[in-house]
C-alpha cells in the first residue's frame, strides 16, 4: 500500500465534510460512501514514478524520508502481526491482536499527517493493562530467554523486534519533527506486550521459556 494511498484511507474514515446526498432517484449521483469507496479503490495512481509521495494534508515528500521509512515501519509491523494471527491463537492473544491493528492505522494515519496527533492516552493505557493481565500469570524470569520455542511464539518475537525497529525510526523522526508523546509511549509499550506474548503462546503450546545458557558454546 502506497502511502497517499493510505492517507485517501484515512482522510476518507476521518473526513468530516462530506455533505448527504439527497434521494432525489438520480443515477449519476453517487453517494458519500461511493465516493469514498472510489477514492479507496484507484490502486495505480502514477504520481510516485518518480520518486515522491503524498501525504494526508497534501504535501509531497520523497520515498526515503524518515518520515516515509518510518511509515514503512509501521506497516511492516502491523503486517507482521497479521501473519501471527493467522496461526491458532488463543482468543485473548486474537482479540488484542486485532485491536492492536486498527491502533496502527491510526498511528499511520497521525504519520501522514505532519502535526496532528491522532492517538490516544487510552490506547496507551489499555497495552499497559494489557501487559499487567497476561504477564500476571507468567512464571517470574530469572533468566535471559531466546526467541523461539513454540511457532506463534517465534512470530510474536519477530513482531517484537520490528515493532522495536519501528520505535526507532520514530525516534530519528522525532529528533527532526515532533510527534505527539502518546505516539512513542504506544509503539514502546507494544514491544513489551509482544515480549509477555511471546513467553504467553509458548506455555499455551506446552512449551515453556527457551532459556539462555550463558557462555553454552565458550568452552
Amino acid at each position: 500500500m502506497t502511502v497517499s494511498i493510505r492517507a485517501r484511507q484515512y482522510n476518507s474514515a476521518h473526513n468530516n465534510e462530506e455533505k448527504p446526498v439527497s434521494n432525489t432517484g438520480n443515477s449519476e449521483q453517487e453517494t458519500s460512501s461511493e465516493r469514498k469507496g472510489n477514492r479507496l479503490s484507484k490502486i495505480v495512481t502514477r504520481t510516485g514514478d518518480a520518486g515522491t509521495t503524498g501525504l494526508g494534508d497534501g504535501s509531497r515528500t520523497t520515498k526515503d524520508s524518515l518520515r516515509i521509512d518510518t511509515i514503512g515501519e509501521v506497516d511492516e509491523l502491523n503486517s507482521s502481526l497479521g501473519l501471527l494471527l493467522c496461526e491458532e491463537l488463543p482468543e485473548k492473544v486474537r482479540a488484542a491482536l486485532l485491536d492492536i491493528q486498527h491502533d496502527l492505522f491510526d498511528l499511520g494515519g497521525e504519520l501522514c499527517l505532519p502535526g496532528m496527533s491522532v492517538m490516544k492516552d487510552a490506547q496507551v493505557a489499555r497495552l499497559e493493562e494489557l501487559v499487567e493481565d497476561f504477564n500476571a500469570d507468567l512464571p517470574m524470569l530469572k533468566e535471559f530467554i531466546l526467541p523461539g520455542g513454540t511457532r506463534p511464539a517465534a512470530i510474536a518475537h519477530l513482531c517484537r523486534t520490528i515493532c522495536r525497529r519501528t520505535e526507532r525510526s520514530m525516534v530519528r523522526l522525532n529528533n527532526a519533527e515532533a510527534l505527539s508523546e502518546a505516539a512513542r509511549r504506544y509503539v514502546n509499550r507494544l514491544s513489551d506486550l509482544l515480549f509477555v506474548l511471546g513467553r504467553v503462546l509458548n506455555r499455551a503450546g506446552g512449551r515453556g521459556d527457551v532459556l539462555w545458557q550463558k557462555g553454552k558454546n565458550a568452552a
